[in-house]
């Protein structure tokens, strides 16, 4: 679709300023209150996405809360009845963004990076006592008014609206990672910490002219992000204060709870960090990160030897239980040693009381043969053979029983 010349009846179309995958700008001239303005036009190919337009709405009324001389101001949000475009009117900024500093120049001077960094710092503290994350500050987003030298943040939270929309410009997010930070990177929700660490980036950017990782896909960037040391923008550029390089380090950490708790701590750190100072947060802080890294080193080094261990050292073999069949054999040889044992004792017990009984057997005979000799009582005569022969029955009797 052609350029259209005229938004909702009040902005005239002047001409593009820039345009992005989702989005065009223009410079506009409010004909109401006869003041330039940039006009941002939505892609026509997000017009049919409802939840997308729903958010971008959503999130341009909360962006137009903001009133802060270091951000970017919205002055009216709509849909165009003629064009049938969604678009938002702000505050227009003649001045050059940090992104096209960077094309021109490389990198920029000390004090005018440290200028700006400070500026954005303020910007971002007023948003985020307001309730509102940026989530997209990259050098592309901040301003710098010609006039006054100030910095202006833009776009904010627009972000977010962009985030769950099924529209995907592969481009676009592979450029803008880099300035991503490792929570948001992992799809975690992004908070005023994540927009330090985009802020960082941007730092270190305008301080030596290149990112803190370079990469190739965003996996590769992710990797970068946990595993790699940033390189010290004082051995890249020498005459960067080591104090300076120190505190913007601080907002580069990788956890978030190792950067500044706020963006007005960075802005100290980075202005004392200028004339060679540390503030007490960024010592603080450089010094828990410097443990928690090497607690991860550590942690990553018994990992590396442990493994390498396992591959040479074999752990001896597990005892194996001992097998049921075993196991019941010994419990059948103990149950048999012990039957043998109360055999041999009920055999003497047997003896002992047979050789009783034989004895008393012997006393009567004894007594019936003394009865007879001596003229006591007659009784039926008794055979002496008939003694031996019970005896001998006695005897087989115990042979028998007692074995």
């Amino acid at each position: 679709m052609s350029q259209p010349q005229e938004i909702a009846g009040r902005y005239r179309v002047d001409r593009r300023l820039g345009a992005g995958g989702m989005s065009t700008v223009f410079l506009a001239t409010d004909t109401v209150l006869e003041r330039p303005v940039a006009l941002k036009l939505l892609a026509e190919h997000l017009a049919d996405d409802e939840a997308f337009v729903a958010r971008f709405q959503r999130e341009a009324l909360a962006a137009a809360r903001l009133q802060h001389p270091n951000i970017v101001q919205v002055f009216d949000y709509g849909l165009d009845g003629t064009s049938h475009r969604h678009f938002i009117v702000m505050e227009f900024v003649d001045g050059p963004s940090c992104a096209d500093l960077l094309r021109e120049h490389k990198r920029l001077d000390v004090e005018q990076a440290v200028g700006i960094v400070r500026d954005c710092c303020h910007g971002l503290d007023y948003a985020h006592r307001a309730g509102v994350i940026h989530r997209d500050v990259k050098p592309g987003n901040l301003l710098v008014a010609r006039d006054s030298g100030m910095t202006k943040l833009a776009d904010f939270g627009i972000a977010k609206a962009a985030e769950q929309t099924r529209i995907t410009q592969v481009g676009s997010v592979l450029g803008t990672a880099a300035y991503l930070s490792p929570e948001q990177a992992q799809g975690e929700e992004a908070g005023g910490r994540s927009d330090i660490y985009s802020l960082g980036v941007c730092a270190y950017q305008l301080l030596t002219g290149r990112l803190p990782h370079e990469y190739a896909s965003l996996t590769e960037l992710a990797l970068k992000q946990r595993d790699e040391q940033v390189e010290p923008i004082s051995e890249i550029r020498p005459e960067v204060p080591e104090a300076l390089d120190r505190a913007i380090m601080v907002a580069l950490a990788r956890a978030p709870e190792d950067r500044y708790a706020t963006a007005l701590e960075f802005a100290a750190a980075i202005e004392s960090g200028l004339g060679g100072q540390l503030t007490d947060v960024t010592r603080r802080l450089a010094a828990a990160a410097a443990l928690t890294d090497a607690e991860t080193t550590r942690a990553l080094e018994v990992t590396d030897t442990t493994r390498a261990l396992d591959t040479r050292i074999q752990p001896p073999p597990a005892l194996e239980p001992p097998a049921r069949d075993a196991v019941a054999a010994r419990r059948a040889e103990r149950d048999e040693a012990e039957l043998v044992r109360r055999r041999a004792r009920n055999r003497r017990l047997g003896r002992f009381f047979l050789l009783l009984a034989l004895l008393a057997a012997v006393a009567a005979v004894g007594v019936v043969l003394l009865q007879q000799e001596g003229g006591g009582p007659q009784v039926n005569p008794v055979d002496r053979g008939d003694v031996q022969s019970q005896v001998e029955g006695i005897n087989r009797f115990l042979d028998r029983y007692t074995r």
